[in-house]
């Protein structure tokens, strides 16, 4: 099956990115969501995306217009009529992803395929709302999607060959690299780099050390890129926390426990990077 246009719900930091990507791949985007202030934040942040990289001599100022032209912005979901793949990138709740996946479903072709961008939620049970689950996946892109190249594919029990190997074909056309991933809580990466995230903020708490020191720890002592209290903060502490829920409550088992303190930062308000204040300041 041959992919050339893309609907991506969601025009916040994983929408307007995945539709960025999309764009530069040569697809025609139409990026949806709920309001035109919405959807006019997402088109800016694309523009000062695609800006940067001019700047930086990395994308010249006619490849920039073609790229913004690929792009559609629009807050009716009708709109999604013709493309051949959706991909929902929506807040991370059940309840909203089941709605809006019956919805995509009765707006579309029934050869569409249809992705979430989900990082922990059930792939096979967002799939079983749909008349026609096999045409169904996951597609976890990463934050900042521009800039990271994977692309983290999951099926679900339901998934289908055909539906998958259009998946491998349209990460490379998007300048991806993916990996495969059965169903399962946190699936690969998540599973591997949250409770990771979840133990630092339990070092933190006990007071081993500062948060300084834990991410300087990290960074040298691991070669991590960014330490694991700086890289809470950019992901969203509220996001931190509801992923180590679906696994506290999807396996059972007291390793998942979310830290006391991530509970209380985020009930004080104290999200990170998009509120100002985390385990560091963004004034």
């Amino acid at each position: 099956m041959s992919i050339t246009r893309i609907g991506v719900i969601g025009a916040g930091t994983m929408g307007n990115g995945i539709a960025q990507v999309c764009a530069v791949g040569g697809l025609q985007v139409t990026m949806v969501d709920i309001n035109d202030a919405a959807v006019q934040r997402g088109l800016k942040t694309i523009g000062d995306s695609l800006e940067r990289l001019v700047r930086k001599d990395k994308l010249t100022a006619e490849a920039k217009a073609a790229v913004l032209a690929r792009i559609q912005g629009v807050t009716s979901q009708d709109a999604l009529a013709g493309c051949d793949l959706v991909i929902e990138a929506a807040t991370e709740n059940l309840e909203l992803k089941l709605r809006i996946l019956r919805q995509i479903e009765a707006i579309v072709g029934p050869q569409t395929l249809i992705a979430t961008n989900t990082s922990s939620i059930s792939i096979t049970q967002l799939a079983a709302v749909l008349d026609k689950p096999g045409r169904f996946i996951g597609m976890h892109f990463f934050n900042p999607v521009p800039v990271m190249g994977l692309l983290e594919l999951i099926r679900g029990l339901q998934t289908d060959d055909t539906t998958h190997a259009t998946a491998l074909e349209f990460a490379k056309v998007v300048g991806k690299s993916p990996v495969t991933a059965r169903n399962s809580p946190g699936f690969v990466v998540n599973r591997i780099l949250v409770p990771m995230i979840n133990e630092a903020i339990f070092v933190l708490q006990e007071g081993l050390a500062s948060a300084e020191d834990i991410d300087t720890g990290m960074r040298l002592g691991c070669n991590h890129p960014i330490g694991p209290l700086a890289l809470s903060d950019l992901i969203g502490l509220d996001t931190l926390l509801a992923v180590m829920q679906v696994f506290y409550d999807g396996f059972n088992d007291p390793k998942y426990r979310p830290a006391p303190l991530l509970r209380e930062m985020v009930a004080a308000g104290r999200l990170g990077r998009k509120t100002g204040r985390g385990f560091y300041s963004y004034a």
